[in-house]
């Protein structure tokens, strides 16, 4: 029981000081924020004071113009470094992607798309593959040259011979066994 209860204390103990930890390190960052948003307050208050000087308007009409001929000129100034960031901003991603197709080249991983069977006729491919153009219709088999079937030598050895009972009734006897001793020397 005594065991348990100091258990009991020192998983307490324990918890307590994760919670105290917690919360120091919540105020240390709220304070590091408000910090930080002044400095970035400060910062652009500098920058709006150096870029931007406070505008006086002056009360005759040929100082309004004058006033605003430098509007203009200032404002052509940053379109034109605008346009510059731009392109310098596109060339470099253009270059970026450049140097990952290299890369994925180099590395010889290509990914090949899943391909399909399409079942299609030769008539169908053509005319996907000239479209309007494709009038003729593709019959395979219709410009097949015939061809006709050459005797080979068993075929007329069979011819020659004949029906096979004639030729063993011939043979049979003494007079096929005489013929067979001639034929033979």
């Amino acid at each position: 029981l005594g065991e348990e209860r100091l258990l009991l204390k020192r998983n307490r103990a324990i918890t307590a000081r994760r919670q105290h930890l917690k919360s120091v390190m919540l105020q240390i960052a709220a304070t590091e924020l408000e910090k930080d948003k002044s400095r970035r307050e400060a910062e652009k208050q500098n920058y709006l004071a150096e870029h931007c000087p406070p505008l006086h308007i002056p009360g005759s009409m040929s100082e309004v113009q004058e006033l605003c001929k430098q509007l203009h000129a200032k404002i052509d100034a940053a379109e034109e470094e605008k346009y510059d960031m731009e392109v310098k901003v596109q060339k470099s991603s253009k270059e970026l992607e450049d140097m990952n197709q290299k890369l994925f080249d180099l590395r010889g991983k290509f990914k090949r798309p899943p391909l399909r069977r399409v079942r299609m006729s030769a008539d169908a491919m053509l005319k996907a593959l000239l479209g309007s153009k494709h009038k003729v219709c593709m019959d395979l088999r219709a410009n097949l040259k015939q061809v006709k079937k050459e005797d080979t030598e068993k075929e007329r050895d069979l011819r020659d011979v004949g029906d096979w009972r004639k030729n063993i009734e011939e043979k049979s006897g003494m007079e096929g066994r005489k013929k067979m001793f001639e034929t033979e020397s």
